[in-house]
């Protein structure tokens, strides 16, 4: 009997010595490069590529469309940054994708709007029929990368609007005096929009 409660006491010591072995084990695993965002798109980055590295180069393909970056604003306002990446339409329409972490990846497709006489400073603004609220303004510096049609360095200043179903309005003015540069945007779930990146190594 007493050799039977040894045997059972030695599986029992092996059992549990087992279990926190592996358990170390995957706690290494999981610590090996730091924390994870359990809610990150990594996935998503690695099918569609990744917004936060795109670059002049890269192809930008949104509602059916493949589009070429030309160039890229890095912009940023204490703090904070954000990009602008210039696309290239052939058609001579101006058109970017903004992409801004706060925390999380928000991405807006732009066109400019040109002939227009709307200025920055009400409350709300109605533009082609949609109402659209003042979310945000303020000013920042950029540096130019590629080409964008801007100098190397520079500060802008500008004033966004939110309207419905993630359409956006833009104002920006880059330099003093400049006068006002007016785009609309719309707002792309990641699944809307895939990134080619080039000459990757």
């Amino acid at each position: 009997m007493n050799l039977v409660l040894v045997l059972l006491l030695i599986a029992v010591a092996v059992g549990v010595g087992w279990w926190l072995w592996r358990r170390r084990e995957r706690e290494d695993e999981g610590t090996a490069d730091g924390p994870v965002d359990p809610f990150a798109d990594a996935d998503t980055d690695v099918l569609r590529g990744d917004p936060m590295r795109v670059k002049a180069g890269d192809l930008v393909e949104a509602y059916g469309k493949t589009l070429a970056v030309r160039g890229t604003l890095r912009l940023s306002e204490g703090d904070y940054t954000w990009a602008e990446h210039f696309l290239d339409t052939g058609t001579g329409v101006k058109r970017w994708l903004s992409v801004e972490a706060d925390p999380d990846i928000e991405l807006v497709l732009w066109e400019e709007i040109t002939g227009s006489d709307l200025e920055p400073g009400p409350k709300e603004i109605s533009f082609e029929g949609v109402s659209y609220r003042s979310e945000e303004q303020g000013s920042a510096r950029y540096t130019s990368e590629a080409t964008t049609g801007l100098a190397p360095n520079g500060s802008l200043r500008y004033h966004d609007y939110a309207g419905t179903a993630g359409q956006r309005l833009s104002f920006e003015s880059f330099g003093d005096g400049a006068k006002w540069e007016l785009a609309k945007g719309l707002t792309l779930d990641r699944n809307q929009i895939t990134i080619y990146h080039q000459n990757e190594s």
